[in-house]
């Protein structure tokens, strides 16, 4: 490999290890993410894992917390002295305020009770290994930033001269229609695959904003050429928070404020933007709505849905998916929603694949459906089936 150019991140299978003292629980977990395309290494205590990583590096760390001796904190604790990126996965049959705010402070990944919904552990897997990739290229690039950075600028250049926006559709759980739509990043760039990459690249050359200005400005148009009356969900990362732009009455966005919704997704960041709540609230003065994302995902999402009081907040994903065959997650998501609701607040089903967790989000009350067995994401602004959840 050409060691001037900065590669895409690597295909080869994650490298992922699962950490767990009960060995029934670590070949279950073996056997069914072996199957998912993984290469899985195993340990059975905190000190066995610590000498499989300066064995051979991993891209993602799965551990259970409740091991004999040290366990599962004491052990991303000693990794984070060398290495503050690497994703971990917390795995506890045991989960309480204490260990779920610890994790948080320690930059785990994703906090899972078990037993695991697989399915949305191999999901925050491929996420984790994705994420740590692009890490690990953001930091290549800047170490040899004399050449490749006038390639990453090329890629980053080319992906804003195809920038476009794909639209999810977002609909009225009682009665089908649609509330809105989620805007999402697209570009015709072949080089950069997913809009993670596109983040990454922007990141590396210090060029969040740009894409965040731009990304405002284009769908602020599509809304004006299109027609479109419904809501607009808008995704912010922590630099768009910062950005002066955002707050401009005479900026795109801010013209069809009343109709956006803007999105805080990145919570790991929010902590660092100064005076959140008080920007948070500068945004509703311009006319936005505020949403939270990923509410249920470990207590970080807790915390800020009580600092920021949005006007809608969004489920997790895993809290979702196969939610008709998971009792806890339907309490979970009950309790979740009757706390919204009497605060005023809407909530977001997102991720939604099956008839059977649509029949039961429908039931349980929430207020808004989002996912593929609706539409996938499209050009603006897609239509949407509706499925009949008592079928």
């Amino acid at each position: 490999m050409n060691t001037t150019e900065p590669a895409t991140p690597s295909r080869s299978l994650p490298r992922v290890l699962v950490v767990d003292d009960d060995e029934a629980q670590l070949r279950a977990l073996t056997r069914a993410l072996g199957t998912k395309g993984y290469e899985i290494r195993t340990a059975n205590s905190a000190a066995r894992a610590l000498e499989q990583i300066a064995e051979a590096p991993v891209e993602v760390l799965v551990t259970d917390l409740s091991m004999p001796g040290a366990g599962g904190m004491d052990l991303i604790r000693t990794i984070r002295e060398v290495d503050l990126d690497l994703p971990v996965i917390v795995l506890t049959g045991h989960p309480d305020l204490e260990s779920a705010s610890e994790a948080v402070a320690l930059r785990a990944f994703r906090y899972f009770t078990k037993p695991v919904d697989m399915a949305a552990l191999d999901e925050a897997i491929d996420r984790a290994a994705t994420t740590y990739r692009l890490v690990n290229l953001k930091r290549d690039a800047a170490e040899s930033f004399d050449v490749a950075g006038a390639h990453v600028d090329e890629r980053f250049r080319a992906g804003i001269e195809g920038l476009w926006m794909a639209y999810q559709p977002i609909l009225d759980a009682r009665t089908g229609r649609i509330y809105g739509h989620e805007a999402l990043v697209r570009t015709t760039e072949k080089s950069i695959p997913h809009p993670g990459v596109f983040l990454e690249l922007a990141r590396g050359l210090g060029t969040v904003q740009q894409l965040g200005r731009m990304v405002r400005s284009r769908v602020a148009a599509d809304v004006q050429t299109k027609g479109h009356e419904g809501a607009v969900f808008v995704n912010l990362t922590v630099a768009d928070l910062v950005d002066p732009n955002l707050f401009a009455t005479e900026a795109p966005l801010s013209r069809i404020a009343d109709r956006v919704v803007l999105e805080l997704t990145e919570r790991e960041g929010l902590d660092t933007v100064p005076d959140l709540a008080r920007r948070v609230e500068r945004l509703r003065q311009v006319g936005y709505r505020i949403a939270v994302d990923d509410l249920g995902a470990g207590y970080s999402a807790l915390s800020y849905f009580a600092m920021l009081e949005p006007e809608i907040v969004k489920l997790d994903m895993s809290l979702v998916r196969g939610i008709h065959e998971a009792p806890v997650k339907r309490r979970t998501v009950a309790s979740l929603t009757d706390l919204a609701h009497s605060l005023g607040i809407l909530v977001v089903a997102e991720g939604i694949e099956t008839v059977e967790e649509h029949r039961v989000l429908s039931s349980i009350g929430v207020d808004h459906l989002q996912g593929f067995l609706f539409a996938r994401p499209a050009e603006p602004f897609p239509a949407a089936r509706w499925p009949d959840p008592a079928s």
